[in-house]
């Protein structure tokens, strides 16, 4: 059987020989919940005429990916559990979420229960005793500027993103891409005397920068823009009719979520779905534009700015 670009993926970031401490974290029941919480917001539900997405990857791929991304760069154990933990307030339909709290542009507003979901895990707290790990350092990930920076530098959890997006969503990322990507990877001092991720060459920092721009494009498009609106108007009347409440999208993952709505007897609910699911190219209108998260970057190439 052909391996899938996800699979690919994990087998370059070491998946199969990550190191010990770390597979125990993998069966977390908080976080195992991510494998049916979809990357790209909820779409994998949405219009075909959309959307056509390589293949399925969860919040639970990326939450793994990014912890043996940093893993390969660090060799730090507290970092690597932080970064596996890192979207674990991730709620259902993701930033649909923020969209529905008019967070366009941060889209920071669901990380809210990160510390009580992560406190609330006895499996949590058993294995990070073993490890002489304290909590307050798996929740704080942002003190890890390898795992978590701002823009327009890079970490593991926007190189990530670049890469699953660009390999599952835009198509401007091969598997063979992934291999150079990886193989250029450095860790640099950067301007601030922090560590941030750099490349070794020109050419693989073009190519990520490119692959930011074009995930910014579609991120920014009106398709983009009228189907992430359109699904947070249809969460937001699930929780005013009190189908789901609005701390469920934190506990359900999205299966559950869309049985929910699609067995409702709320006609503007299932008007808006049919909608959601169907809806051609052609019959998106033109939209003011909203203040949209901007996803640029300026990686650092052997320890300089590219720009």
């Amino acid at each position: 059987m052909k391996k899938s670009g996800i699979t690919y993926y994990k087998e370059l970031l070491g998946y199969y020989e990550m190191p010990a401490f770390l597979i125990k974290y993998l069966d977390t029941p908080c976080l195992t919940r991510l494998k049916n919480v979809g990357y790209f917001c909820g779409m994998d539900y949405a219009s075909k005429d959309i959307y056509q997405f390589k293949e399925y990857i969860s919040r639970y791929d990326h939450s793994v990916t990014t912890a043996l991304l940093t893993w390969k760069l660090t060799k730090d154990m507290k970092s690597t559990i932080a970064a596996l933990f890192h979207d674990i307030s991730t709620p259902c339909f993701s930033h649909v979420i923020d969209y529905m709290n008019k967070d366009y542009e941060r889209q920071e507003s669901t990380e809210r229960y990160t510390s009580a979901i992560l406190k609330s895990s006895r499996y949590l707290e058993k294995h990070l005793k073993e490890d002489d790990v304290d909590i307050e350092e798996v929740i704080n990930f942002k003190k890890y500027p390898i795992v978590d920076n701002n823009r327009p530098k890079l970490c593991a959890d926007r190189l990530d993103g670049v890469i699953l997006t660009g390999y599952g969503w835009i198509k401007d990322i091969q598997k063979e891409d992934m291999r150079k990507i990886l193989s250029e990877l450095e860790v640099y001092k950067n301007e601030n005397e922090e560590q941030e991720i750099g490349f070794k060459s020109k050419e693989i920092a073009n190519k990520i920068v490119e692959c930011a721009k074009n995930a910014n494009i579609v991120c920014h498009s009106k398709e983009d823009q009228y189907m992430m609106e359109l699904l947070a108007s249809i969460t937001n009347l699930a929780i005013e009719h009190q189908l789901i409440s609005y701390r469920e999208l934190y506990n359900f993952n999205e299966k559950s979520v869309m049985y929910i709505l699609k067995r409702c007897a709320d006609k503007e609910i299932l008007e808006k779905l049919a909608q959601f699911e169907h809806i051609k190219k052609e019959e998106i209108p033109n939209l003011e534009p909203l203040k949209i998260k901007t996803r640029t970057i300026n990686p650092l190439v052997k320890g300089k700015r590219l720009y």
